[in-house]
């Protein structure tokens, strides 16, 4: 989403219309004024809005119709529509005739206006940036928590699940998604628990992050290393458990054997002098990983100590 919120406003009546953007830009917001239905898909699709508020007040057909047409175009379904309805119509039974995602009735409210516009943007960025799998932050969210870490007693952890494609190439994407689900659930759980608004994000895959008070870090790391394993050894079999492997073929068709599944974190402390910036925390934490690594079982590291856990 761009920095200033771009709005479209689509609206035949030219009066409205120019009320509309003068009270928007106000606001700070980029208006593209539309009076036109003509070519209006080819026109938003060369460069398309963060926003669309049509008047549906009008007696046009058309302007319905490219209600519909908007939403059933896959480019344009997740664009949020606010959609300016008659009072006469504010209680409407047949929404999915009228796929609009929010709507004002005239005369405009426009304090309630600019409250759903503002809560449309910032619901549709939630729905952009959480992962749709474990339904957690994302890398846009990870970054602004990181960026407010910084300076601060806190710590960022990174997490990274020990031999995830292996087991998800032997034993499906469908048991790969549920173990990274558990690891996502055991995260928010225990940083729930120990820290009041702590930040949990998923970067994606087998990647995730979390932001705690740096005094808790440590207790954090360890409950979540140890509630995992309490769950880890039930994905896998008596004889996988009791060997500590399993086996697996590799590219070349080899058999190999593959340790169980472990966690790896490192944890960066974000008040030292060093740590100015997002890219070398991150650079930190890869460094870290590959120590927690080389343990076959789940460990965490800070500041380049490793501590294994069992």
């Amino acid at each position: 989403m761009s920095v200033t919120p771009r709005i479209a406003v689509i609206s035949p009546d030219k009066n409205l219309l120019a009320h509309l953007e003068l009270r928007l830009q106000s606001r700070g917001y980029q208006v593209v004024p539309i009076t036109s239905l003509s070519g209006v898909l080819g026109f938003l699709y060369s460069d398309p809005p963060d926003l669309i508020l049509m008047n549906l007040c009008v007696k046009d057909a058309g302007v319905r119709q490219a209600v519909k047409e908007l939403k059933a175009d896959s480019y344009f379904s997740m664009i949020p529509v606010i959609g300016i309805i008659p009072q006469s119509t504010e209680e409407v039974s047949g929404w999915d005739k009228l796929p609009v995602d929010d709507f004002v009735v005239e005369p405009i409210n426009y304090t309630e206006l600019f409250s759903r516009i503002s809560l449309a943007l910032q619901r549709i960025q939630r729905i952009f940036d959480n992962n749709p799998l474990t339904r957690l932050p994302g890398n846009t969210s990870i970054q602004r928590a990181i960026d407010l870490a910084l300076g601060k007693p806190m710590a960022v952890c990174y997490v990274d699940i020990n031999y995830f494609k292996p087991y998800n190439d032997t034993y499906g994407f469908s048991r790969g998604d549920d173990v990274i689900r558990m690891v996502a659930r055991i995260m928010s759980n225990v940083v729930r628990e120990y820290s009041e608004g702590g930040f949990v994000g998923h970067v994606g895959g087998d990647d995730f992050v979390f932001v705690v008070p740096l005094e808790k870090a440590e207790t954090i790391c360890q409950t979540i290393i140890d509630n995992f394993s309490g769950v880890a050894s039930d994905l896998f079999g008596e004889f996988e458990k009791k060997q500590g492997y399993y086996l697996a073929k590799d590219r070349s068709n080899q058999e190999q054997k593959i340790p169980l599944l472990a966690l790896a974190i490192a944890i960066v402390p974000t008040n030292t002098p060093v740590m100015q910036h997002p890219g070398k925390v991150a650079e930190v934490a890869a460094e870290l990983k590959k120590l927690a690594k080389k343990s076959a079982r789940s460990s965490y590291v800070l500041e380049r100590r490793r501590k294994p856990s069992s």
